[in-house]
């Protein structure tokens, strides 16, 4: 990744660390901002967007988008779309369901498997990679965008 303005790196030893650093990722939104979220089948994607939704006030369930491509959630002043193209054959299917409205100014956007949009989705402000480490997780965040640097150097 070329352009990283700033990069950390997080050890999440169990799912209620994800959920916890997910939650201050959340706490730090201010901006539209478009979020990748790059791992293994399992590593933790969903469970941090999940944790991003509850930081952000959301008490409903939060599903993966799998089959849908798009979940859209509602917000106080936000519209957040947890994006999953896991099974999306061509990035243009992608102009075909209307994706340059899913980014707007009151959006903030997650999506995994985003090398399956490579040419569509517009560039990422923060990137998250989640690997396995043993029983936990490793998550390192690059910021490419200044919103995305202002998020990755406030957390802890």
């Amino acid at each position: 990744m070329s352009n990283v303005l700033v990069s950390r790196q997080f050890e999440a030893p169990n799912e209620a660390a994800l959920l916890a650093l997910a939650k201050q990722f959340a706490q730090h939104l201010s901006h539209p901002t478009v979020t990748h979220l790059r791992g293994e089948l399992g590593a933790g994607k969903t469970t941090f967007t999940r944790g991003v939704l509850r930081g952000l006030g959301h008490q409903g369930a939060v599903k993966s988008p799998t089959y849908t491509l798009v979940e859209p959630y509602e917000l106080a002043g936000w519209r957040l779309h947890h994006f999953d193209l896991y099974r999306l054959g061509d990035a243009e299917e992608l102009e075909f369901m209307g994706i340059r409205e899913y980014f707007a100014e009151d959006t903030i956007n997650f999506i995994e498997w985003p090398q399956r949009g490579q040419g569509v989705l517009p560039d990422p402000d923060v990137v998250i990679d989640i690997a396995f480490s043993g029983e936990g997780r490793v998550v390192t965040m690059a910021a490419l965008s200044n919103v995305g640097k202002q998020i990755v150097q406030r957390l802890c």
